[in-house]
């Protein structure tokens, strides 16, 4: 089993003022440097135990390709260290290790021998790397004629052909068609079930937290933070959000998760409640009960339109219903300071057993990106339990009628 130990990493970059300065560092030396440092990453340590899935985030330019770079050593860091045990297999840049004008088959020969497979051995997996690429004739065709989703299905196929003790994974996934992203994560999912170690990079929320079981924040080339993925990319969500009068804060629950809240403040969730049918605030509900969500919105300063959206999740963070009352054609205009707004949202709780979160945004738009006056994580937990319905799987009640004809 694999392990990756980080220990004050740091990349920087030599910037001169001019085409001249290089020469005369170059040729004078005594005259001292003249290039200023410009740090990439600074001081980056964490540790990735054996057999354990890390989520990497952060916005562009925060630093994550340049880390998975030094990781893997295709660039050498500027100050700390990395340490790593165990076969590492790494897909980074799209086709990384690629020739253009040689075929696939030949690119898979010239890939598997970089990542330490001998010549018998790659042939002997070449079938299977053929059948979960999915690239048919292509295989034998250059690759200067493959799009960028049939270089990332050979790519990864490769990658991927034996189980490595550690597999990094960038960006490159999202190229891929949605098919192959399903079949890819399953292969991911698997290798983790086998022990694995996994660093992953990616912007898709519902990916981390359901691969992962820790994230990592980057920001302005430091690491801003780490924890569980629902509170990172909750964390994350609200810093993209962010505006220069805004601000992003975070504080414990009771029941030991960290909420979010960000946004401008001209509005906030005064309070919030689950409601069953005799409108009783209720924190545990039956399967497919009738229930209605209450929100009541203060309006602190002027809003010329206002718009509330709640998302219900899983207890992995990931959405099971998001709407808003934009979505519904029934925002409110030109709201007054001081006023006060009670939202009754009424459905039927068709969820499986499990626990439950409820976001709350109040925004001008669809979007929390044009004027997000709050976003509120974990505004509101509750629990369904199944007290009256047959037993099923999933985190949806679909009961179905069904039909059987026999002849």
């Amino acid at each position: 089993m694999g392990s990756i130990v980080v220990n004050q990493l740091g990349k920087a970059y030599k910037q001169y003022p001019t085409r001249w300065s290089r020469l005369v560092e170059w040729v004078l030396p005594f005259r001292g440097p003249q290039h200023r440092l410009r740090w990439i990453l600074s001081d980056i340590s964490f540790h990735v135990s054996p057999g354990e899935a890390v989520g990497l985030i952060g916005i562009n330019g925060a630093g994550k390709s340049t880390l998975l770079k030094l990781i893997t050593g295709t660039t050498q860091p500027t100050t700390g260290s990395v340490a790593m045990q165990g076969t590492v297999a790494a897909l980074l840049e799209l086709g990384m290790g690629f020739h253009p004008d040689f075929t696939g088959r030949q690119n898979v020969y010239m890939a598997g021998q970089l990542l330490g497979m001998r010549v018998e051995e790659i042939s002997t997996l070449m079938p299977e790397i053929e059948a979960f690429a999915e690239i048919g004739e292509y295989i034998d065709q250059p690759v200067r004629v493959y799009s960028s989703g049939m270089q990332m299905r050979l790519a990864f196929s490769v990658a991927t052909a034996r189980r490595p003790d550690i597999l990094i994974v960038d960006e490159a996934l999202s190229v891929g068609d949605t098919y192959f992203q399903h079949k890819s994560f399953e292969r991911i999912r698997n290798y983790r079930r086998q022990g694995t170690t996994l660093l992953l990079v990616s912007h898709d929320k519902q990916a981390i937290q359901s691969v992962c079981d820790r994230a990592i924040l980057l920001d302005g080339g430091k690491l801003s933070r780490q924890g569980p993925p629902e509170e990172i990319m909750d964390y994350y969500n609200a810093m993209i959000a962010e505006r220069e009068n805004q601000t992003v804060r975070q504080a414990g629950t009771s029941i030991g998760k960290v909420q979010t809240v960000s946004g401008t403040g001209e509005a906030t969730v005064a309070d919030i409640a689950l409601l069953n049918e005799a409108g009783e605030r209720v924190e545990v509900i039956d399967v497919a009960a009738p229930v209605t969500l209450q929100v009541t919105v203060r309006v602190n300063a002027p809003i010329p339109r206002m718009v509330l959206g709640y998302m219900i999740k899983d207890r992995l963070g990931q959405p099971m219903f998001g709407t808003n009352t934009h979505l519904k054609q029934l925002p409110l205009d030109d709201m007054r300071a001081g006023e006060e707004v009670v939202y009754r949202f009424a459905f039927p709780a068709n969820l499986g057993a499990g626990t439950y979160s409820v976001a709350t945004a109040i925004v001008s738009t669809e979007t929390h990106l044009v004027n997000n006056y709050e976003w509120r994580d974990l505004a509101l937990v509750f629990t369904v339990v199944n007290m009256s319905r047959p037993h099923f799987e999933g985190s949806a009640f679909l009961d179905p009628t069904i039909e059987i004809e026999r002849t």
